[in-house]
């Protein structure tokens, strides 16, 4: 509706801010991303992961790394928690 009527109206992003109650920004971003890729590119796609067959091969390796870095600050922590406890039943606790 929005960038149906600023369409309609010659991009006139100023007069569709103010009536739909939004930014001009938000009026110009949405109408350019309208006529850019149509309705797919006004659906909101932020925290939305992307399938493995989306991925680049930089953004595959990008998501090892994270994986592996969050299973070794894993095991670092399940050391330390071990080391602590050991410490814990030397002292007799």
């Amino acid at each position: 509706e929005i960038v149906q009527y600023c369409i309609k109206h010659s991009h006139n992003y100023s007069e569709t801010a103010k009536k739909f109650h939004i930014s001009y920004q938000q009026a110009r971003s949405y109408t350019i991303r309208y006529e850019e890729n149509g309705v797919d590119g006004l659906q909101d796609k932020r925290g939305k992961r992307k399938s493995p067959e989306e991925m680049t091969e930089v953004e595959k390796l990008r998501a090892e790394v994270r994986l592996l870095r969050a299973e070794k600050r894993r095991a670092e922590i399940e050391i330390s928690f071990l080391k602590k406890l050991e410490e814990i039943e030397r002292r007799g606790g």
